[in-house]
């Protein structure tokens, strides 16, 4: 197997005679390189893992903010909960006195629906990606997340408006009009894998692989960056800044660790990617967590998740504490 700088794990290249070099890989290629599937993720991690009775408490940010709360984790603090459609008209009175602030579904996915506030006059809101965006377009945009447009399922859904966090001074260069946020995935209460997520100009501020923001993986040992990916090619600089996306120290990384494997104990989830963002404070604050996290980690990892999660399994999961957890960590970060 060769190394494609353009596209991470690549096929081998052909011998003199056989068909010309391929820019895609066998399923059969990508088995030998450890790389776990979706079909694989969901019958060996997700489904004898993950209860389904359990899904709410991820599916719904205001339940999985409450888990965090009782926990002990920092979260985003939440200003209002709007759950009906004549709860609307109070939203001028929910932010009053805030310039900045976050409007999400409680329901949503893949960033989708999400509204950053930088700044308003009341009647005049503009985002962090710079756009306008009128009081009454605004509202509309609650009605229509209320509905479920942005839900799973498309289900009646809340709103929830809280606290915007400012990025950490750390990530200045490698992030455009947003805030990075950073995924760990867990296997077994075990981080196994983490990434960070960088906004560009193209993801219009949003930390949103699907729509065009940039992932660092991170070495769980180290806390550091290495590889990358933006749109399924693999990058060592940002697209927008061109500083380089390798070699970061991510802050609080062990509050990091230590957070992420207290909320999927809480959880009571055994596969699930747990998102954090980071503000000036440095201190880990839990956006999310998801049952379903998706794997484009491994492309900008170029390896495979699967490995590791063997080596999870071969170490008798169910009997581990949290210091032997710990432990493990630096050997996975060296599992190819």
């Amino acid at each position: 197997m060769t190394s494609d700088p353009q596209h991470g794990v690549s096929p081998e290249r052909p011998a003199a005679g056989r068909s010309r070099w391929r820019f895609w890989a066998w399923p059969g290629e990508l088995h030998r390189r450890g790389i776990l599937g979706i079909n694989r993720r969901n019958a060996d991690c997700v489904m004898p893992c993950n209860p389904r009775k359990f899904y709410p408490r991820v599916d719904d940010k205001v339940i999985t903010k409450g888990i965090c709360q009782q926990r002990g984790i920092p979260v985003p603090k939440t200003f209002a909960v709007i759950e009906r459609n004549g709860d609307i008209r109070k939203l001028s009175s929910v932010i009053e006195g805030r310039q900045e602030f976050v409007i999400k579904p409680a329901c949503g996915s893949g960033g989708r629906g999400i509204v950053v506030v930088a700044r308003h006059d009341g009647e005049t809101f503009h985002t962090s990606s710079g756009e306008e965006i009128h009081i009454s377009a605004l509202r509309y945009h609650l009605s229509t997340m209320l509905s479920g447009l942005y839900s799973l399922g498309g289900q009646v859904d809340r709103a929830i408006v809280e606290e915007r966090i400012v990025r950490h001074k750390v990530f200045e260069n490698v992030a455009v009009n947003g805030t990075p946020d950073i995924r760990i995935i867990l296997y077994r209460y075990v981080p196994v894998m983490a990434m960070i997520r960088l906004p560009t100009v193209a993801s219009r501020g949003r930390a949103n692989l699907h729509q065009g923001a940039v992932a660092a993986a991170i070495n769980l040992h180290t806390g550091r960056t290495f590889g990358g990916v933006c749109k399924s090619r693999a990058i060592s600089a940002h697209p927008d800044t061109g500083a380089s996306i390798e070699g970061l120290a991510v802050p609080a990384w062990e509050e990091l660790l230590s957070a992420a494997m207290n909320l999927a104990e809480g959880l009571e989830l055994g596969y699930v990617g747990v998102d954090f963002v980071l503000g000036i404070s440095s201190n880990p604050v839990v956006l999310e967590a998801n049952a379903r996290p998706g794997l484009a980690i491994q492309v900008a990892h170029r390896r495979g998740l699967v490995p590791r999660l063997n080596m999870v399994d071969a170490h008798n999961p169910e009997s581990m504490t949290p210091d032997y957890r710990r432990e493990l960590i630096a050997k996975l970060a060296a599992v190819e």
